[in-house]
């Protein structure tokens, strides 16, 4: 992805909230779900990934775009910031 088109994303995404919070638990198939359709729907989104480890939110977050397909737009704390272009909307 070219760092113009990353750039305006992250613009873009500056006043949203997360729509998805992973748990304790990690990522489980059903929190895959739910940011699988935010995807789909919302096509770039924000997730709060609750893990105290820095390293191992960073594992997470690359384990959730590696499932999805989705690109990492960008990573602040908690929040990282995902990207998937939907196919069907023009």
């Amino acid at each position: 992805m070219k760092s113009d088109l990353k750039k305006q994303l992250r613009a873009r995404a500056h006043a949203l909230s997360p729509v998805v919070i992973t748990g304790q638990a990690g990522i489980s198939p059903a929190v895959l779900n739910e940011i699988v359709q935010a995807l789909d729907h919302h096509e770039l989104i924000k997730v709060r990934i609750n893990a105290e480890d820095r390293d191992q939110r960073r594992e997470m977050s690359e384990y959730i775009c590696a499932q999805t397909g989705a690109e990492l737009i960008q990573s602040i704390g908690h929040i990282v910031t995902l990207y998937l272009k939907n196919p069907e909307k023009p």
